[in-house]
């Protein structure tokens, strides 16, 4: 529990500012989905093999050990939605790109779909950075400390309405920008759950 405490206070932060006095502790062995008062999600868990995973799946167990953390917390502003991604326990000073994707989190990388993207890219996959870019996505690249830690935080100029994304994907790479590969990041080596 100790070591969380630091990706817990970075949450507890980005919480108030959503002007909401809840606070959320993760748990050492479960994991915790639920809306927070003002449309604020949060989401805990541990990542686990896909046939013993609850919400948080890792792929590739050599850049995202079983058993380490992740938390995802999403809130809604006035105009805008502000998301917080939280790692700990994987590997160190390493790069890793992240995007919210359409779907949950399932058995195969690929079940969580593709981007989720506010204004859809009519051609897909999408690779166009008219479309995949980081104010019509949700991007959350992240190099992790010495520690394995990492926390990241995005504001998107949008709200979510009758689409909603599904998970939160980590990739291999730093998120792409240039036309015909935009916002790809390489192989998909973990996935959690989220319900936006």
């Amino acid at each position: 529990m100790k070591r969380f405490l630091p990706l817990l206070g970075a949450t507890v932060a980005l919480v108030a500012t959503a002007g909401t006095a809840t606070a959320f502790t993760p748990d050492e062995h479960a994991s915790h989905e639920g809306h927070g008062r003002g449309g604020v999600v949060v989401t805990t868990g541990r990542f686990a093999p896909p046939e013993s995973a609850t919400n948080a799946f890792t792929y590739d167990t050599a850049l995202i050990e079983p058993g380490s953390k992740v938390m995802v917390v999403a809130v809604p502003k006035r105009h805008s939605t502000k998301v917080q991604l939280s790692v700990y326990g994987l590997v160190p000073n390493r790069t890793y790109g992240s995007h919210a994707h359409q779907k949950p989190c399932g058995q195969l990388p690929a079940d969580s779909g593709a981007h989720h993207q506010h204004v859809v890219d009519p051609v897909q996959p999408s690779v166009d950075p008219a479309y995949a870019n980081p104010k019509n996505e949700i991007w959350l690249d992240f190099t992790t400390d010495a520690r394995g830690r990492a926390t990241v935080t995005t504001v998107v100029p949008w709200q979510f309405a009758d689409r909603r994304a599904g998970s939160v994907v980590i990739h291999a790479e730093k998120t792409a920008t240039e036309p015909g590969k935009a916002g790809t990041a390489g192989p998909r080596l973990g996935c959690a759950t989220v319900k936006f």
